[in-house]
């Protein structure tokens, strides 16, 4: 299927010099976008960390790639040089420094990973300013409707069938499960990238040797998915310290097995400083209906601020909000550091409008202040169009988003 992805490199690859670099989790389809680039090329080459012949001639240094590539005389687009997992290399931002130092007017380079890319420090040269990052995110109501990149933030509305609204749910927003909608075989591969999580990139990427008890801090985390983060709670059950568990939970982020959300406290009376939220990137492992749902509208969330700001529209970020009192709102969208959208989540519409999401906009001052119902039917309705807070469906508002 096509992704909206797609698009993005192929807009990059035309206009930029800079590298591209797709960082996201595993079978999210960075390969997969990546192998798309062939077709805007006459000459493409690929390099996999992970296969042996590969990471013997990356290990031989820039020249031996530069000459098995190759230097063709190709108008525009330029050929492509694509890296994939080279982040488990100790030197590899010094690596591609080098190649495209040399190389930059020549060929486009294109890196996906399974970490971010940002990230690992290793070498002692910042590759500030030759690269733009794009983070890949699973498959989301409004990629399934509208595959086109937008130039704007929010599109109109568009419909998706309860049916596949609910498989979205169920299967998760990874292609290849979605896709299938079989039971079977959905378990089978969420067992599969459960070990290669734990067996191979935790291994691989960090010098953490207790895997036994980061999974089970991975169960709790699922057990808690939408909740504020008790570091001293969770170093007691795991039987390590608070500093440990703080660690943990970072690698895990950034392995894209969970994220983590802040609170908002610009203007909050009385507000809750420094406890995050923390949700899965894969919401389909969630029990827990109403746990599921609102991790479902997070991941949404998260990937339409996240493209948002990859594409240059603006700078966007995602908050909660809660008080000492105890006051809480699910979601924040903050655009240009001024708060934006005002979001709740429901499984039902028979939730009477929440009081704490008026009392909250009374001093935040949002643009828009929604309550999502998950149970409620799609209207061909411009969520821009409220005049004041609204019981609002869930799939009409993220179709309008990306």
């Amino acid at each position: 299927m096509k992704r909206v992805y797609e698009e993005v490199v192929e807009e990059h690859v035309l206009n930029h010099n800079q590298m591209i670099f797709l960082s996201g989790p595993r079978q999210a389809g960075k390969t997969t976008i990546s192998e798309k680039t062939r077709e805007l090329t006459s000459f493409f080459r690929y390099y996999n960390w992970d296969r042996l012949e590969d990471r013997e001639l990356i290990l031989r240094g820039p020249s031996a790639i530069i000459s098995d590539f190759g230097m063709r005389s190709v108008p525009n687009p330029k050929p492509i040089l694509a890296f994939d997992e080279i982040h488990k290399y100790r030197d590899w931002k010094i690596y591609l420094k080098g190649i495209y130092d040399e190389k930059k007017e020549d060929i486009s380079i294109l890196v996906t990973g399974s970490a971010r890319l940002n990230v690992y420090k290793q070498g002692q040269d910042s590759l500030m300013g030759r690269y733009f990052l794009y983070r890949i995110h699973p498959l989301s109501i409004a990629e399934l409707v509208r595959q086109e990149m937008s130039a704007v933030d929010i599109s109109k509305p568009k419909k998706i069938g309860k049916e596949d609204l609910e498989v979205l749910l169920e299967f998760g927003g990874f292609p290849e499960p979605f896709l299938k909608q079989d039971k079977q075989f959905f378990n089978r591969w969420q067992k599969l990238r459960h070990q290669q999580l734990f067996d191979e990139d935790l291994r691989d990427l960090s010098r953490i040797h207790e895997i036994g008890l980061m999974e089970i801090l991975a169960v709790m985390i699922k057990n808690q998915s939408g909740q504020i983060v008790n570091y001293s709670n969770l170093a007691r059950r795991v039987r390590v310290s608070d500093v440990t568990i703080r660690q943990w939970i970072s690698v895990l982020e950034e392995l894209y097995y969970c994220f983590t959300i802040k609170p908002w406290s610009n203007n909050i009376t009385r507000s809750l400083i420094k406890k995050p939220k923390v949700y899965l990137w894969d919401w389909s492992k969630i029990e827990d209906k109403g746990s599921k749902i609102e991790n479902f509208v997070a991941c949404h969330l998260l990937k339409a601020v996240n493209f948002w700001t990859d594409i240059g529209l603006g700078s966007y970020d995602l908050y909660y909000l809660r008080d000492k009192n105890q006051r809480e709102v699910d979601f924040l969208i903050v655009k240009d550091n001024k708060p934006w959208i005002l979001i709740e989540v429901k499984a039902s519409e028979k939730k009477a409008l929440s009081e704490n999401l008026l009392y909250f906009q009374e001093q935040v001052k949002a643009e828009y202040v929604l309550q999502l119902a998950f149970d409620l039917d799609y209207v061909d309705y411009d969520f821009r169009d409220l005049k004041q807070p609204k019981i609002f469906p869930v799939s009409t508002f993220l179709s309008q988003l990306i």
